[in-house]
């Protein structure tokens, strides 16, 4: 009887919407660049690898083979601290037609680019959508893809040390494909992403060394985040003594201010 009144009264101080939360296998915030490094052409190939993914027999395989079959996913695109967009709110994804309606909404957005690329805000910005998620699961992931270093707002191991504390993990899909905007090029953004990005249980590192590329990156980075399996661990680059300078994207910034003035 007491067990019972116990369990009565937890029920009764659980918020009505948490109560209601759907349960899932993983809660997913997809959050992609927008910044102006990438082209019209580059933000178009993005969209459509995305969308190609989770429609793809293997993403929506990893899916039903959850022990609940089904996840929450959300995307969003971000570039400086002023621009961060809900594209597709929180979506439930068990089905087929699920993913597609996800797929359609992304293809169709259009937007532009901005100048700025804040890794940080977009970090804050994508943990935020899991306070406002008609979901509830054990795992919360926030899978997130850029072609540069963080050059605006907070610096970028604040943002993630802030987001990983709160049990979130974080992985990244670093684009290294040679952008337009080549004063924010780094050859080694993958490492950037893994010293200064990624954090949180089983946080990984899936690099694109080119967009013909992308959309078979972006599938199988979805694959192994639904199956919470982490890729093979490529081999240490011998050369690299220390870490990364994650405030690299903040120094190229001011040099190009002091050369300006």
């Amino acid at each position: 009887m007491r067990t019972h009144l116990w369990s009565l009264l937890v029920l009764m101080l659980v918020p009505a919407s948490r109560a209601a939360a759907t349960e899932v296998d993983m809660q997913l915030v997809l959050a992609v660049d927008i910044s102006r490094s990438m082209s019209h052409v580059d933000l178009a190939t993005q969209r459509r690898g995305y969308a190609e993914a989770l429609t793809s027999d293997e993403v929506l395989a990893a899916v039903s083979r959850g022990m609940l079959g089904r996840i929450g996913v959300t995307y969003v695109e971000w570039s400086d601290v002023e621009r961060q967009r809900v594209i597709v709110d929180w979506t439930l994804i068990e089905s087929p037609d699920d993913a597609s309606g996800v797929a359609q909404r992304i293809i169709r957005e259009t937007g532009g680019t901005m100048r700025m690329t804040s890794i940080s805000t977009g970090l804050a910005f994508a943990a935020g959508r899991f306070r406002d998620s008609p979901f509830t699961s054990w795992r919360r992931v926030i899978d997130i893809s850029g072609d540069g270093p963080n050059n605006d707002g907070l610096p970028v191991l604040a943002a993630r040390d802030r987001v990983t504390a709160e049990g979130i993990t974080i992985n990244g899909l670093p684009v290294m494909a040679g952008g337009r905007d080549v004063i924010w090029h780094l050859p080694d953004l993958d490492l950037y992403y893994r010293d200064c990005v990624i954090g949180g249980p089983g946080a990984f590192v899936l690099p694109v060394r080119g967009w013909e590329n992308f959309g078979d990156a972006i599938r199988r980075k979805l694959v192994l985040e639904i199956a919470d399996t982490r890729p093979a661990a490529p081999p240490e680059r011998l050369h690299r003594a220390s870490a990364y300078d994650c405030l690299i994207g903040e120094k190229i910034l001011n040099r190009m201010r002091q050369r300006d003035n």
